[in-house]
């Protein structure tokens, strides 16, 4: 969604805002289940910003990293924030205190998102690409996309809900292999304890995606914006 363009006599404020430090981008290893729905590029939306946009246009942001309007309302009421810990916060204490409803509203919007599958060897060739997976390799990447998508739908029927986990902090490489992992652990749960651990992972699912769209860095003057990959492709 396009932001509105400051006023000039907006300008000083939200360049006042945007002297917090800069927070890096934090890595979403959100795969397979994340977002909702496929994402954008991520906006150029300093804090600063995300202070001064308007509420209707901040609440829509938020939605699309939670998908609860009580929970997006709460933390568009409680700007300004003086800085990315004081949002983080924020969106941590609306994320504990959601109610059940709240929280099946959130995941009934949450829609798994497998990865890609491997592409063939000719595909890769004439993309140009280098062939670095041999045969097996790609059929024993391939096995364990099929293994996925099997256990999430066995979860899905098990507890009426997608399967979430949030994978920070593991390379690609590892994400399609600790998500199969998770996926199967999970399934033996208790569907009460389930319910409890999905709703940690939908918390922190929400200040990954929330960090990405307020603290992307503006594009350099004259440049257009590059596109982003979706989290945990």
């Amino acid at each position: 969604m396009p932001l509105p363009i400051p006023r000039s006599d907006e300008k000083a404020a939200a360049a006042s805002a945007e002297g917090v430090g800069a927070v890096p981008l934090l890595a979403t290893g959100s795969l397979p289940v994340q977002p909702t729905t496929p994402l954008p590029a991520p906006l150029p939306l300093p804090l600063g910003r995300f202070n001064a946009t308007p509420r209707d246009e901040t609440t829509a942001l938020l939605l699309r990293c939670c998908h609860n309007r009580r929970w997006a309302a709460r933390i568009a009421d409680c700007r300004p924030y003086p800085d990315m810990d004081a949002l983080l916060a924020a969106v941590d204490e609306a994320s504990y205190d959601m109610t059940p409803g709240d929280l099946s509203e959130a995941l009934a919007a949450e829609t798994p998102q497998l990865p890609a599958p491997v592409p063939s060897p000719a595909a890769s060739a004439a993309r140009g690409a280098p062939l670095r997976e041999s045969s097996a390799d790609r059929r024993s990447t391939l096995a364990a996309h099929t293994a996925l998508r099997a256990a999430h739908s066995a979860y899905e029927a098990r507890f009426g809900q997608p399967f979430l986990i949030f994978l920070d902090g593991h390379s690609p490489g590892e994400r399609l292999g600790q998500a199969l992992e998770g996926v199967r652990s999970r399934l033996g749960s208790d569907p009460e304890e389930e319910r409890v651990v999905a709703a940690e992972e939908l918390r922190r699912l929400a200040r990954g995606r929330l960090v990405q769209l307020v603290a992307a860095p503006r594009p350099a003057s004259g440049a257009g914006r590059a596109g982003a990959a979706v989290p945990g492709a």
